[in-house]
């Protein structure tokens, strides 16, 4: 029998986690299936689209409440896909408001599920860990720290290092990159990363070309330059064209701009971990509508949200979340970084040990092999090792 997996990721970072995942498992296993919710880097990599994770991706109550009949529908596609062709497991990635339900439904199938990319249980809504003991054949966590909470909690887990430290690929020379855009590359550049979901722009890209505008009036010729996350309309950065300072957009070249920066005002989340590889002093923001700040507050276990505070197990980042996201505050915290030397030298100390914590290259080789030896599946020797 042909062996097969069902995979499911529902974001832009969970599905470019799936197609190098893909890559890797097809290489061992070359008559593999692998079909599943997921989008072009998943599709790229040959896995077959059961549904596409465009239009799904959503934050807050708010959002998950406009999409839920659409995430209803995908989730009994999914469940269907699984009970008509007996997949050998199914592979999880983040998106835990639904794959945490989908997880379960394939489970009572007889169906093993391996989640890979943990839930953030660590930070808030521990009770999840409940469902994935119940569910979980595996856990592949990519980072350090969440192997002895799985460990503690009796589920069967293995630390195999992030993956992106294998895909943040190499950046044309900045002065080309600047130049293409129209900007001096002998003049300071700021990076926007305002996030890859509508709601997130909406809420923070105001508040993030004034901050560029108060940066500019105080730090001469500093230039800014938005990543702006495939898939999303233009209308959601119509505002920056007024912007009033040299602002550049660019879309789907997150690591060309990052490469091109002397600081990043980013939204929390993947893209600070892609931040801290690129070796960026960086300012992390991030702000939920006030009635879902107000609902989810209780339930955070964590004072720090960014990703490279938690990984250095300090504040080596600023990060400005919900009321203190003010357009001052940014731009009082990135302009001590682009005009003091020693400032942005201990945050850059700080990311290098966030690198050297999340493990060294073949983070989604070693999460394939995992999979492979979990389910019994023969690896071709005679493929790269």
């Amino acid at each position: 029998m042909t062996p097969q997996l069902l995979l499911s990721c529902g974001e832009p970072s969970g599905d470019l986690y799936a197609g190098a995942l893909a890559r890797e498992l097809r290489s061992l296993v070359p008559n593999l299936t692998v079909a599943g919710l997921g989008g072009p880097q998943f599709a790229a990599a040959g896995g077959r689209l059961v549904e596409d994770y465009r239009g799904l991706a959503v934050t807050g109550v708010t959002e998950v409440i406009g999409a839920l009949s659409r995430l209803a529908a995908t989730k009994r596609r999914l469940v269907e896909y699984a009970r008509e062709h007996k997949p050998d497991a199914l592979i999880v990635i983040d998106y835990s408001g639904f794959n945490l339900r989908l997880a379960w439904s394939v489970r009572q199938l007889g169906i093993p599920v391996i989640y890979y990319i943990s839930p953030q249980i660590w930070a808030w809504r521990a009770r999840r860990l409940n469902t994935i003991r119940k569910t979980a054949a595996l856990m592949l966590v990519i980072f350090p720290f969440e192997e002895a909470i799985y460990r503690k909690a009796g589920v069967p887990v293995a630390f195999v290092g992030h993956p992106l430290v294998d895909l943040v690929p190499r950046a044309e020379p900045r002065e080309v990159f600047l130049r293409g855009l129209g900007l001096d590359p002998a003049g300071p550049v700021v990076a926007v990363l305002p996030g890859s979901r509508p709601n997130e722009v909406r809420r923070m890209l105001p508040d993030l070309l004034e901050a560029a505008r108060l940066i500019a009036s105080r730090v001469p010729g500093a230039q800014f330059v938005i990543a702006r996350a495939p898939n999303l309309d233009e209308s959601l950065f119509r505002l920056s064209t007024d912007a009033g300072v040299p602002v550049a957009l660019v879309e789907g070249c997150v690591d060309a701009v990052l490469a091109s920066a002397d600081v990043a005002l980013t939204a929390s989340g993947t893209a600070t971990v892609q931040t801290a590889f690129h070796d960026v002093p960086m300012v992390v923001v991030y702000r939920l509508s006030s009635v879902e700040y107000t609902l989810g507050r209780p339930f955070v276990k964590v004072d720090t949200f960014a990703m490279v505070n938690l990984i250095a197990g300090e504040r080596i980042v600023p990060e400005l979340i919900q009321d203190a996201f003010t357009p001052e505050a940014v731009a009082r915290e990135a302009v001590e970084m682009l005009t003091d030397p020693t400032r942005a030298a201990s945050v850059r100390a700080g990311l290098a040990t966030v690198r050297q914590r999340l493990g060294g290259p073949g983070a989604s080789r070693r999460a394939a092999e995992a999979i492979v030896k979990q389910l019994h599946m023969v690896p071709d020797r005679n493929r790269r090792a």
